[in-house]
Order: C-alpha cells, then structure tokens, then sequence
C-alpha cells in the first residue's frame, strides 16, 4: 500500500537526519523530553505553582516529552480530577467532541471519528462494561459515565499510534492513568463530600468519594485504597416521534400497510394536497417524552506495589464499579401512521418542501407507551505486573481479567390507548419542534387511556455480559548512538461478550391508566421548549413501581415465565461472540540532536467466533423448533507498521510528523444475527457475521510553539483514509408478522461494509498564563469526513469549539468551559439518515481554599441547558428533542 512506501521512505530519511545529527553534536540526550527542555535561565526563573495551574502545566509536560501526537488531561491534586465526569474534562483536547443524549458525555469522538472507532484502556488495558439502555447492545464504545474521576491522575489521549500500544483505533486511544503509591508521599488521604442538585428534577443527592495511600521509608512497598459514591436523579423532557412514514400511506400506498377507508376523511383540498404529495415525509407517532433515572454508581479500587529488590517491581491493580440505573420512560403519542386506527382518520394536511408540516385526524389512535426498567452494572477488574529493570535492559510481564455484566434486569411495559380528534403541528420546526392540539382534555385525563386485552404490552429481560482475559511480555534493550532503544513484545486477548433477551406478551390485561396513581407533570415540564401548549406541558404521568405491582400481583393473571422463543425479536437478541487476538510488535526509538521519535510494526491475528439464533428458511419464526443456533467463525491478519517523529526547530518549537496503518474492529452486536421488528410500521434492524474490519491509512502532522514557560500554539493536520467502513443499509426482508398473523415485507437496516471513507481535517490550540492571575485555553476542530458516495460518517461534526477562561490566585480559583460542536450524523435507522442539531454546553466552577489542605468548590453544568435535537433527514422532522436541565455541586475537598 502506499503508506508503507512512505514509512519506508520516512524510515530512511529520519536515520540519516538521526546519523547525521548525532556526528555533529556527539552522545544524543537520553531524556526524550530533553530537545525541548528550557535553558539554564529559563529553569532558573521557574516558578512553582499548584492546583489548576499545576494540573495544565504537568499536561503540557507530558505532550511536550511525548513522541506520538499526544494530549492531556491531568488531575488538580489527588482524588481532584478537573470535571465530575471524565468525557466532560476531555472537550479540552483539541480534537476531542463527546455525545450527550442523557445531558452528560459518554460517548468520545477524536478526530471526526465514530466512537466505536477509539479504544479506551485503564493503565494500558482493557476494562469490561455493560451498558445499562435496552436499546444499547453490547459494543466497543467505553461508557465514560461509569468510570470515577476521583480514581484518575492523568488522562492521556493518544493521536496518532505506537507499535506498543493496543491497535484497534482510527482516531485515537484513551488512556486513563490511576493512583500509584509509591508515586505519591508517605501518607495522602484524600476525602470529598458533595452535594448534587438538578434543577429539572429539583432533587439533590450526597456524593462523596476517599483516598488513602501509604508508603515505606525506603519507598519499596505501598498500597492505595479509594472509593467514590455518586448519585444523580436525573429527569429528561423531550418531544420524540417513532419513525418516519410516507403520505402515501395515507392513500392505501403500502399493501401490507392497508387503509381503513370506511370512515376516510380525507377529502376535498386535503385529498388534493395528498395525491399532490405522496412521497412528503411525516412522523409515524409524534408526542411528548417523561424520561426519569436513579443513578447510582459504587467505585472500589486497590492498588499495591512492591520492590522485593532494586530492579524488580511487583504491581497489583483492582477496580470494582456496582452501579444501578432504574428508569422510567413514559411516551405519550399521537399515533398518526397507526394501521388500523388512524391511516383511514386523516381530516386535513399542509406539506411544505417535502414534510407533512401539519395534519388533523378524527377520531386517530393516540398511545401512552410506559417501560418500567430495572437496569444495573457490576464490573470486577484485575490487573498484575511484573518489571524487571536489568542494566540496560527490561522485562516487563502482565496480565490480568475484567468482567462485567448487566443490562435491563427486568422491563414491564404497557401500552395504554386512546381515541381522539387532533392536530399535530410541526410547521415551526426546528425552532419550534412541534405541538399537538386535542379537541377535548385528553393528555390531563388518564381514565381515557386504557390497555387493550388482547395485546396489553409485554415483561421482558435483557441483561449482557462482556468479559476480557489478556497476557503479555514486554522486553526492551537500550543501545547507545542514534538508535537509543529496541523493545519487542507479545500480547494475547480473549474478550466474550453476549446477550440473552427473553420476555412473555401480557395478554388479558384490561386497565386504565387512571390506577397507577396519575399526577400531572412536573410544573417545570418542557420549561425551554419552544411552542408547546398547555394541553402538552399538563399531562398526566402515572408511577412505575405501582404499574409492575399490577402486572405481577394485581391484575388476577397467572404469567407465563419468560421465554427466548416467545417473539421472534427475542429469540433474535440471544448471542454470543468470543474474539481472540495474538499480536507481536517491534518498535525501535531513535533520538540524535533536535530528532526523536519511533518506528515500529505490530503484526495482529484474530479469530471471531459469533452465533446466534437463525429462523429456519420458510418458517413463521414463532416458536422454537422454527429457529436453529448457528455459529460462523471469521478470522483475518493485519500487518500495522507506524512512525512517530519530533523535531525541534528551536528550543521553544517542535514539528512533529506520523503515519500508520491502523485498524478497528466490528461493534460485536453488528457482527451477530440479531435483529429486531416492529411489526405495527413493518420496520426492524439487524447484525452481519460477514463485516470486515475497518481499515485506515492515517497521517498527522503538528506544529508546536512553547512561546512561554506553561504556554503552547499547536496546529495540527489529520488525515485518514479509511477503507471497509461499515455504515447501515435498508432493505426489504420477509418476516412473520405477529399482529397481522402473516408474513409480511419489512424495512430491515442492516451494518454492512461500505466501501471508502476519509477524514481530514485541522485542529488549532492555544493555551496561556495571563497576568493577574487569569489564564486562558481555547482549541478549535475543522474535520471534514465522508463516505461512499458522498455520505456522512457518524458522529463527525465538521465544526469544534471549546473555550476556558480561568482565574487562579491565592486561595481563589475560578473557571468555565464552553463547548459548541455543529450537527452531526448518528446513524441510518429504518430506512432514516438521524442527525444531532449543533449544540453547545457551558461549565462554570469556582473553589475556595480556606487552607492548603481544605476547600470548598462550587461548580454548575449545562448552565445553558442544552437542548439535544435529533432529526430524521431534515431539521424539519425531529426524532427526539430532549433537555436534561442543569445541575449544580457544591463540594468540600480535604488533601494532605
């Protein structure tokens, strides 16, 4: 391939650069940092500082020392990380955007990149975890509101790869590094209480998190032992459709979709403006979304090490996260595209540029969709290592597990209805995603929704497991002259992951809303949004704890237990995938004069083995002797060689230069047979066990200027060419369909390998310590990405901005941080190309230290709370528009 030509060519000049170097200067620094080291005089005039400044000079140190394109994010002092949540401290990296469906980061991008494209690794290693969304399947994005930031020292984001680090990124890897005790004093303790409040759900929570550490005298032993508790009540507004349909629709366009034309009202301009617009768009369901979650996360870790003798260091490492994540999500829907209860009720319609902007219905189904969720998390993780520090030489041996399980334990869903006369309204989108009008109280009524007994909803189980064995060697050799280092090392992965989804239909189930202790919403309900009216800011909410009472206890039936084969979309969600990886590398680190850097390749063999449930060819795939498990091995060689180098131009100027070949693997869920239907719109999604993995050519380049001590201007250039990339593709598939008792043609999107992509972009920094206190950092990301055919690559916002001004002096520190990120695309769903409208986040904190040891912080986010705007192919057609509201912390810090 054509960067391996340019590696080998790069390979050459940088030896001769090195050679030539080292023949007019002698002996070349030992210290990789060394070439852009201060003089004598600037060293002399240092001045010592702390807390936030500490924290932003010891990040531009390590980015200063480092060969790779490197950044980071380092804790004020110990168990005092910059931001609650460790994805939030990262919007500081240039480069970096973060995803905030539920009003915190959890989901990381670098570079334009997918997240599912980066790898995050805790000390070097791979953490299990297990999403707690039913939507969510198990994949390889890292869900960043699990991890404590008070366990982190410092957090390294990797740009551009070495042939010692794991493969499995495009755009970057995260590196999250812990405590160390022989790294800290004799004795730290370090202690935090805080008290969050949202200003959504008006409920506060205690947080509180410790940290002892103890060494020897003679620093040979020490042991650390930390453990945080957060809490949150989070509550999320939103407006939210269900899918997209045709117009013609409307007009019996779909024969699996039929028309009840009994009672058709359309008649007259509104069957002109439709037979004039059968292919405009309109929301299948559009309403209102009362989304609330208990949040509670339990962080144990451990750390020991001991130095037997001077070269040997034993290190044992242990992590335990048990985390809860109830929720109770309650969709109240005008049900427009319904097939048998509203395609035949449609009045009136408006269409302007393609979208069904208003349409009216008599006597139309309206849905009050309630899932009750009791969703958790438990993590174990266990890492050991073994150094040996030889004269000249190091061994270095790991090896270690991480599992995890969780997942929704248990969902009680019911699906109340109503028939009534209304509007939906979308003609102010997207300033004003939309409103529903009703001709009489209807959405502050809860006697007028009730279940229907022949299909009331269902009770189902979806928990995941995802496990991670791992082994490695490591061994260096240090040579004198340009070539300054030989390290070669062997790595072994095993990582299973699976899903079991099982659940019975509740069936027999006649009851009204009205006898789960109705309420009207909150006062403060859709506070921001724009448009809605009273009807949608009163409705009523019913609770879920008495709802899964009812089912379980109340309503007389005896249930079923709960079965894989009792749906097709269960059956279909049971999985499994084991992945074994074996990769060998060789990196060679050469410096000589104003030259450094590495060179190295990294051979990688992996074997996936995915099975899952298949319906048997012609079968109506609704019971078990209609499905068969099927097991398909897949196994593919990649060959990654990689160059790291930096120049220094002079003493306060470094130019850095990078090229690989680099891979990421298939989320696991895509590489299964899963999929899943919703027989009412004849849509569903699914899995490929033939993807490929991605595969990239990547090139950087950087300039960096430390025009003052603790201050950096960096430009740096990215581009990627990224071939196999895997997007999702609708096509029509056959299935049983279990309300209309027949097989009927589904829309089915499926991942699959779509050809070509590239990335390329800029991203700017500037970082500085301003007089009277004040400093100032601000980084700004162009990324333009594309895909086969001009389509956009997930995630990829074109346009980053993030902006921190802060105040450090005395006892008092101050600071903000401003994100703006433009729209981005997120994925294909049921046949729809789903958006994020540009958003933007604003942080403010403010600590006082009443004594070196003690402070106060008080911090507020999303002060702007932020409104999270999905949309189905245009502005104009929202899918979920959600805010979270704002949250405020007050903490007290003790560190000595």
């Amino acid at each position: 391939m054509g960067i391996r030509t340019f590696l080998v060519g790069s390979a050459s000049a940088a030896a001769l650069i090195a050679c030539s170097a080292h023949a007019q200067t002698g002996e070349a620094p030992q210290n990789g940092a060394s070439a852009a080291a201060p003089d004598d005089d600037q060293a002399s005039e240092e001045i010592v500082v702390t807390g936030y400044r500490a924290s932003l000079a010891q990040a531009l140190a390590t980015k200063r020392a480092a060969d790779a394109i490197v950044d980071s994010v380092s804790a004020e002092d110990v168990g005092k990380f910059p931001n609650t949540n460790v994805a939030e401290a990262l919007t500081l990296v240039p480069g970096v955007t973060i995803d905030r469906q539920f009003g915190q980061g959890e989901k990381v991008s670098i570079l334009g990149t997918d997240p599912a494209l980066n790898r995050t690794l805790l000390n070097g290693q791979t953490v299990a975890s297990a999403d707690w969304f039913i939507l969510d399947s198990p994949g390889r994005t890292f869900n960043y509101a699990l991890l404590a930031p008070q366990l982190v020292g410092r957090v390294d984001v990797f740009k551009t790869p070495e042939a010692r680090i794991d493969e499995g990124s495009i755009g970057g890897t995260v590196n999250v590094n812990t405590r160390k005790p022989l790294d800290l004093q004799p004795l730290t303790v370090a202690a935090s209480l805080s008290y969050l409040y949202n200003d959504r759900s008006e409920k506060g929570d205690l947080q509180g998190s410790a940290l002892v550490s103890w060494r020897n005298p003679s620093e040979t032993f020490g042991i650390l032992a930390a453990f945080q508790r957060s809490k949150d009540r989070l509550r999320r507004d939103g407006l939210e459709s269900y899918g997209t349909i045709a117009a013609n629709q409307w007009a019996g366009g779909n024969a699996d979709n039929p028309v009840d034309s009994r009672n058709f009202g359309c008649t007259g301009a509104c069957a002109d403006t439709l037979a004039a617009n059968l292919d405009a768009r309109s929301p299948n369901a559009f309403g209102t979304s009362y989304f609330e979650q208990g949040r509670e996360r339990l962080s144990y870790s451990a750390s020991v090490q001991w130095k037997p003798v001077d070269q040997l260091l034993l290190e044992f490492n242990w992590l335990k996260i048990d985390a809860t994540y109830d929720n109770l999500n309650q969709s109240m829907f005008a049900f427009q595209g319904n097939t048998w209860n509203s395609l035949g009720a449609l009045t009136g319609i408006e269409v302007e540029d393609g979208v069904v902007t208003r349409a009216s219905f008599d006597n139309a189904l309206s849905v009050l969709d309630v899932q009750y969720r009791e969703a958790e998390m438990h993590s174990d993780t266990y890492h050991a290592k073994a150094g040996w520090d030889g004269d000249g030489w190091d061994l270095n041996l790991e090896g270690g597990m991480s599992d995890a399980d969780g997942g929704t334990k248990r969902q009680v869903f019911l699906e109340f209805l109503n028939k009534a006369s209304y509007t939906v309204d979308l003609s102010g989108a997207p300033d004003r995603p939309g409103s529903i009008s009703y001709t009489t109280d209807v959405l502050g009524n809860p006697a007028a929704f009730a279940t229907d007994a022949g299909w009331s909803g269902n009770l189902v189980s979806k928990p995941t497991s995802d496990k991670e064995r791992y082994g490695q060697i490591d061994f260096g050799y240090d040579l004198d002259g340009a070539v300054k280092r030989l390290q070669v090392g062997y790595k072994f992965r095993r990582h299973e992951t699976g899903q079991r989804y099982a659940g019975i239909s509740l069936n027999g189930i006649a009851a009204s809303a009205s006898l789960f202790d109705p309420q009207t919403a909150a006062d403060n309900y859709l506070r921001g949004f724009k448009g809605v009216n009273d009807q949608m800011r009163e409705r009523f909410v019913i609770d879920g704890k008495s709802m899964l009472d009812y089912v379980e206890n109340g309503s007389g039936l005896t249930l079923p237990t709960p079965s894989i084969f009792a749906a097709a979309e269960f059956t279909a969600g049971n999985w499994d995938i084991r992945e074994d990886i074996h990769a060998v590398y060789g990196q060679v680190n050469v410096e000589a004069g104003p030259v450094r850097g590495n060179f190295g390749v990294r051979y990688v063999n992996t074997g996936v083995d995915s099975a899952g449930y298949v319906c048997n060819p012609g079968a109506a795939c609704n019971t078990q002797t209609d499905w068969t498990w099927q097991s398909t091995h897949k196994s593919y060689e990649n060959v990654l060689p990689s160059f790291n180098l930096a120049v220094s131009l002079r003493d306060d100027l470094l130019f850095r230069v990078a090229g690989a070949e680099v891979i990421a693997r298939p989320n696991y869920a895509d590489m299964t047979n899963y999929f899943w239907l919703s027989d009412q719109i004849l849509t569903g999604g699914g899995g490929n066990p033939d993807l490929d993995p991605y595969r990239s050519d990547n090139l950087n380049a950087s300039v960096e200027w430390y025009f003052q001590p603790q201050a950096i201007l960096a430009v740096e250039a990215f581009y990627k060419n990224i071939s196999n990339y895997i997007l999702q593709r609708t096509a029509p598939e056959q299935y049983f369909n279990q309300d209309q008792g027949r097989v009927t043609t589904y829309q089915i999107s499926r991942p699959y390998n779509a050809g070509d992509a590239r990335v390329k972009g800029v991203a700017v920094a500037y970082q500085q310590n301003l007089p009277y206190g004040f400093g100032f950092l601000a980084n700004y990301t162009y990324s333009d990405g594309e895909g086969a055919d001009g389509a956009d690559l997930p995630y990829n916002s074109k346009h980053q901005i993030n902006a921190s001004p802060f105040f450090e002096q005395g006892p008092v520190a101050i600071r903000a941080t401003y994100t703006w990120r433009s729209k981005y695309f997120t994925a294909l769903d049921r046949g729809d190309e789903m958006y994020v409208r540009s958003n933007d986040n604003l942080d403010v904190s403010a600590t006082y230290k009443f004594t070196p040891q003690v402070g106060l912080t008080l911090s507020g986010m999303n002060l702007t709370d932020s409104e999270y705007y999905a949309y189905a192919n245009t502005p104009r057609l929202p899918r979920g528009v959600y805010r979270n509201g704002r949250k405020l912390l007050a903490t007290v810090n003790v560190n000595f």
